[in-house]
């Protein structure tokens, strides 16, 4: 081999080696792109329907029925959402559903916090067999079981309190009670052995060691909640029938029965002011729910 061709070997992998990294620049720039496409247009067809929304709580009566339907309405009628809230006793739906929510928030952080760590440390037979039934019960939808539920709690004579709806989130739910168990799981037992080497019990190393580590798990957990309660509809329309009683996701209901047609402009402003709380947490919360979530998912 003559020393010419020894000379352009080197410049010839320098060469296959640029035009690969460049070929590999590319793939790596059309993949995010391409994925910056999906995430984009996955968004709008999710905030399509609160574009509507806001849209519709801004209209007249006329234009809301109007065909074809407009998305920009000729004069912006910001007057709907007080009309809308003072045309039922809002202030106290939102005041129910807030005391609601918070006691089941307390409820659900603090019991399935202890119930998740008593699967995850503590040692007892039948242990798993248990949290396998405790997991079952997600299978089974909530209509199978409110029958027989309002059943006891009226026997209990809790029907038309706001007993029902906070007492059983006290006995804890089997999916926050899965999610803090994979947490703590992942947690390193060796704490556990020095917080008792150092004198602590069960209860203490939960509350000493366990829950200052898992607090995005428990910020997800809140988040979780929070959500479900206060968007819950069936279990307060079910329990609860004074008005001074109801929650908002019942207020809003209480539109179609008031008109002979139904004020979509006034429903639409309502509904805003309703989910306003759950968009309000969930963009001040994420960087804690999206942390807890990764990280209970990873560790388990």
């Amino acid at each position: 081999m003559s020393a010419s061709t020894t000379a352009k070997a080197p410049a010839q992998e320098r060469a296959n080696t640029a035009r690969s990294l460049r070929s590999q620049k590319w793939n790596d720039r059309i993949t995010r792109l391409g994925a910056l496409a999906l995430v984009i247009l996955f968004s709008i067809v999710i905030l399509l329907p609160v574009a509507w929304m806001l849209s519709t709580a801004l209209k007249t009566r006329l234009e809301v029925v109007k065909y074809p339907p407009i998305w920009i309405p000729a004069e912006l009628q910001w007057s709907n959402f007080p009309k809308a809230l003072t045309f039922l006793p809002f202030a106290t739906y939102f005041r129910n559903t807030a005391f609601i929510t918070a006691t089941v928030m307390v409820a659900d952080v603090l019991m399935n916090s202890i119930y998740g760590y008593a699967f995850a440390r503590l040692r007892a037979p039948g242990k798993e067999i248990l949290f396998y039934v405790v997991l079952a019960t997600m299978m089974v939808p909530y209509q199978v079981i409110m029958v027989p539920q309002y059943v006891l709690f009226h026997n209990l004579g809790w029907v038309d309190t706001f007993k029902p709806l906070i007492i059983p989130a006290w006995f804890g739910s089997a999916f926050l009670i899965f999610l803090l168990r994979q947490f703590y799981r992942g947690i390193p037992p060796e704490l556990d052995d020095a917080a008792r080497i150092d004198g602590c019990g069960y209860i203490s190393t939960w509350w000493r060691i366990m829950v200052p580590l898992s607090k995005p798990a428990l910020a997800a957990a809140a988040i979780f909640s929070f959500t479900y309660n206060w968007n819950d509809f069936t279990a307060p329309l079910v329990y609860l029938n004074s008005p001074d009683k109801l929650t908002a996701a019942v207020g809003l209901a209480a539109f179609r029965h008031r008109y002979g047609a139904t004020p979509w402009e006034l429903l639409m402003a309502a509904s805003l002011v309703a989910v306003l709380p759950c968009i309000l947490l969930f963009f001040f919360a994420q960087r804690y729910f999206i942390q807890g979530i990764v990280v209970t998912g990873v560790k388990g």
